[in-house]
């Protein structure tokens, strides 16, 4: 029999293809994954890096806005600078230079200028910017804010000279008429001057001035990128821009000096400064290209007057893309020759025992079955496959039936497995669902007769204990215990206060209203509840987040009880409160997440969290986080809790939003 092909060969050929196909596709692909991951990784970091610069910037706000606080709102200060005495004068001066304050003034109810701790001479005018409008207002306000030539040069003719920066000409930027910019971009701080009365007899403003302030964005620079540097120049890089114009920064141009005067490109201040949209791309910065991320500058009054820029240098990312790319080669190759030779030993070793396997396959067939298959090759496996067909026709026949029969009858078994899985688990979620709602609503009845049957004798005793406080001297020896009945009364009359809420089920007053808002207000409240030094607030908002629809008021009590109990889990020894929102469905629906690193919540009391009356705390009444599982259900939307015993405590409100392509109510 003529074999024009040995299978040897046939073997070799055969293995070695699909792995010289394989190699081609898998390097293809693992170079286009090394360089897309390399260069998202790098822009995702430049991300994360704008929001690590925009805490500092908001960090150094905060220092400007503790500093007026702690001057102005001490009466005996307040009465002292408006009468100008010359201590106070002094002490003004000297904390001016000690905190490198650029300005620190002081007017009267009129906004007449008494003392600038920068320029004493200068005095008399009358201050008519916003800040200083709302502080004397009683309105205490910190922010950026841009001043115009003359507000700097009433501050100091030196302010005037330092914000003064000559506009380099920077392709693709936009045109201006202009040569150079004489505004001046001012982290500022204003507080009301009260007198004992309380009654606002002026206002203290203090800010520092960007221009050629180059401090703050080298701080930024070495808190976010710690100096890394690539053959010898600086990887990472910060910028403040007024406008379009680079004020402070540390972005050097080819001859080493800083690029302050450039500007930025015209499609990156249409997006930034025009459309307050931050820009998250490659761009090329004044002489060589960089991942960058721009995000607006907002003034006190909601208007984008700059932005905040962080950029890392692309050449490090090249260089590891190259050097990755020759290493894939290098493998590669190493890999192919290696796979030939091992291909070509295979293929001998599996040709050597076929041609014995057809001597036996033909034995066993001519004795014991007269069975007949096709074959098509000429080569041993025709031969094999002739041999052995002839014997396992019949037998193969019947197991494939019996195989196809045993696998139909397991698919059917998975199937119903499946499906009675799936009922019994959705039977099981309405029987508690079921039992949740009927225990809550048998409680709220019980819950409002006893709490209106203890009401009257309740404020009874309130009413004599009030009158005994009065009436018992300060020294009786009775006091002590009559003040322990009035702080029990009012912890029972919290108490039924809460019996109340649980039992009402009152109307949803739905309107919009933004979820930011909401939780900044809320710690902010907390913060006067309960000591909250040792905690640290780590906000992770979702900024594309719009208006959310609910009703503002009982959704507030729901996070207001949830974030407290968070603050007292970590407390006395501290930790971290992370608030995180995403973007939920259809809509304006979303997704509230309050973390903490506290002790944590058993399972078994995992269970029972949501239930009435009950709780850990020995000053808790349980009902806190009842009436927030029936508000959050009133609403359609859910509450769930995730906790591990020492690591804290994760609560995830969901709140559904409304679809803007379904029907209004009142359409067919």
């Amino acid at each position: 029999m003529l074999r024009r092909f040995p299978i040897r060969a046939k073997l070799t050929v055969g293995s070695v293809a699909p792995l010289f196909v394989a190699f081609f596709i898998c390097s293809l692909a693992g170079l286009y994954i090394i360089n897309d991951k390399i260069a998202s990784q790098a822009q995702e970091k430049v991300r994360t890096d704008l929001n690590s610069a925009r805490e500092v910037y908001r960090n150094e706000l905060e220092r400007i806005r503790e500093l007026m606080d702690l001057t102005a709102t001490n009466p005996y200060n307040s009465n002292s600078i408006v009468a100008g005495e010359k201590n106070i004068q002094s002490l003004l001066r000297t904390r001016m230079e000690n905190k490198h304050l650029d300005i620190l003034t002081a007017v009267d109810a009129s906004g007449r200028v008494l003392f600038r701790a920068h320029s004493p001479q200068l005095k008399g005018d009358r201050q008519s910017a916003y800040f200083v409008e709302q502080a004397l207002k009683g309105i205490a306000v910190t922010g950026t804010t841009v001043l115009t030539p003359d507000d700097l040069g009433k501050e100091g003719i030196s302010l005037t000279n330092r914000a003064t920066i000559p506009l380099i000409s920077t392709p693709h930027a936009r045109p201006r008429a202009d040569k150079t910019e004489r505004s001046g971009m001012v982290m500022v701080s204003a507080f009301p001057l009260k007198n004992n009365a309380g009654a606002v007899i002026g206002a203290l403003y203090g800010g520092i001035l960007l221009n050629n302030n180059n401090a703050l964005v080298d701080k930024i620079k070495e808190i976010v990128y710690e100096g890394v540097q690539f053959k010898g120049t600086d990887v990472g890089s910060a910028t403040i821009f007024l406008g379009d114009t680079r004020i402070a920064t540390n972005v050097r141009t080819t001859d080493g000096a800083r690029a302050i005067g450039t500007r930025v490109s015209e499609q990156v201040y249409k997006q930034v400064i025009q459309e307050k949209k931050k820009w998250i791309g490659r761009a090329f910065v004044v002489n060589d290209w960089y991942f960058t991320a721009y995000e607006p500058i907002m003034d006190l009054q909601g208007k984008a007057i700059g932005s905040l820029y962080v950029g890392m240098l692309e050449k490090p990312y090249t260089h590891m893309q190259k050097s990755v790319n020759s290493i894939l080669y290098l493998v590669l190759f190493v890999t192919s020759l290696i796979g030939i030779a091992v291909s070509g030993f295979i293929g001998t070793l599996l040709a050597r025992p076929i041609k014995e396997l057809e001597k036996l396959a033909h034995r066993v067939a001519r004795g014991e079955r007269d069975l007949q298959i096709e074959v098509q090759s000429t080569d041993e496996v025709g031969d094999l496959a002739e041999a052995f067909n002839l014997m396992t026709r019949a037998l193969g026949r019947q197991e494939a039936e019996i195989g196809l029969l045993h696998r139909a009858l397991e698919l059917k078994i998975e199937e119903r497995t499946a499906q009675l899985s799936d009922k019994t688990k959705l039977l099981a979620q309405t029987q508690a669902d079921l039992a949740r709602a009927e225990k809550l609503a048998d409680l709220g009845i019980v819950a409002a007769g006893v709490a209106h049957e203890i009401n009257t004798p309740l404020a009874i005793i309130r009413g004599n204990t009030e009158v005994l406080e009065m009436c018992l001297p300060e020294d009786h020896p009775n006091h002590e215990e009559v003040e322990i009945i009035s702080q029990q009364t009012e912890r029972m009359a919290k108490i039924v206060g809460n019996l109340l809420t649980f039992a009402r089920q009152k109307s949803l007053n739905q309107r919009q209203f933004m979820v930011h808002e909401v939780l900044d207000d809320i710690v902010a409240q907390i913060r006067h509840q309960v000591p909250m030094d040792a905690v640290s607030v780590k906000w992770e908002y979702d900024m594309n987040l719009g208006p959310v629809t609910g009703d503002t008021d009982q959704l507030r009590q729901v996070f207001s009880n949830i974030i407290l109990n968070a603050v007292q889990a970590m407390l006395p020894d501290g930790g971290t409160l992370r608030l995180t929102t995403r973007r939920h469905g259809p809509g304006n629906g979303c997704i509230v997440e309050i973390r903490d690193t506290g002790k944590g919540i058993s399972a078994e009391h995992q269970e029972k969290i949501f239930t009435p009356f009950f709780t850990t705390k020995d000053t808790g009444t349980g009902l806190g986080l009842s009436v927030s599982y029936g508000i959050v259900k009133d609403h359609g939307g859910d509450i769930r809790v995730s906790s591990t015993p020492g690591m804290g405590t994760c609560f995830e409100i969901e709140l559904p939003g409304v679809d803007p392509l379904a029907p209004a109510e009142n359409e067919l």
